[in-house]
């Protein structure tokens, strides 16, 4: 896969600490968070903002296989994108916050402070049925099953399509946080798909969890998010 194109924001005088903004699914990084305003305020604090697609969204390539949409290979393509960059702070949502999940073990000493938003406890795409996924994106065929609709709606294309095969071929499981520092959880109070996830909280000593008002939707473009990403990335 070809690498991932993402957008720089730099501060006035540039060079200060990098953090990097992950997205949703179905989305990508201009819309969670350039149009949120997210980026902009962190540049405004001094922080050097870097902002990828991920595979399949926005403008980045999309994957050639469902292995090249595997959790750790999409951490890897992030990675890539920070070559040269020695420590970065990190904050994913939704999918976003998934993939942010597997940096630890990759990116070790150079991964700094993280938010983790909007993140399932569990794998999300677990229950999509993926024949009928590739028959809605490719023919628009309408699945019967309504949750497999829901993400086709989401999905629209092939590529989109590998990324929820490739990600429920390496589900998300419920273990302690593996980097330096422990991170802080944001969920929206009214967010169904975080439901359950004080349990993930608790495997990781030191990881904090802040919720926000709205759900999965809402909580992104809110000022609870934003108020709690500063807090964490300002010290």
């Amino acid at each position: 896969m070809a690498g991932l194109f993402s957008r720089r924001l730099d501060p006035r005088p540039p060079g200060g600490p990098v953090v990097v903004l992950l997205h949703g699914f179905g989305s990508d990084g201009q819309r969670d968070w350039l149009d949120t305003g997210t980026a902009a305020m962190l540049a405004a604090f001094g922080h050097t903002v870097i902002v990828p697609d991920l595979p399949g969204h926005g403008s980045s390539p999309d994957p050639a296989t469902a292995a090249e949409a595997h959790a750790p290979a999409i951490a890897r393509a992030v990675l890539d994108v920070l070559d040269g960059v020695e420590r970065f702070d990190l904050v994913g949502y939704s999918l976003g916050a998934r993939i942010a999940w597997e940096l630890p073990a990759l990116a070790g000493d150079r991964l700094g402070r993280c938010v983790l938003g909007g993140l399932a406890p569990g794998e999300p795409f677990a229950g999509v049925d993926v024949a009928a996924l590739r028959r809605a994106v490719t023919y628009g065929e309408q699945p019967s099953d309504p949750f497999t609709a829901m993400i086709a709606g989401l999905a629209r294309t092939p590529g989109r399509a590998l990324c929820v095969e490739g990600l429920r071929e390496t589900p998300f499981t419920a273990r302690s946080w593996s980097g330096k520092l422990p991170p802080v959880f944001v969920v929206g109070q009214d967010d169904g798909m975080t439901a359950g996830i004080e349990h993930i909280v608790e495997l990781t000593p030191g990881a904090e969890l802040v919720r926000v008002p709205g759900g999965h939707v809402e909580a992104l473009a809110g000022a609870g998010l934003r108020e709690a990403v500063v807090k964490v990335l300002q010290g």
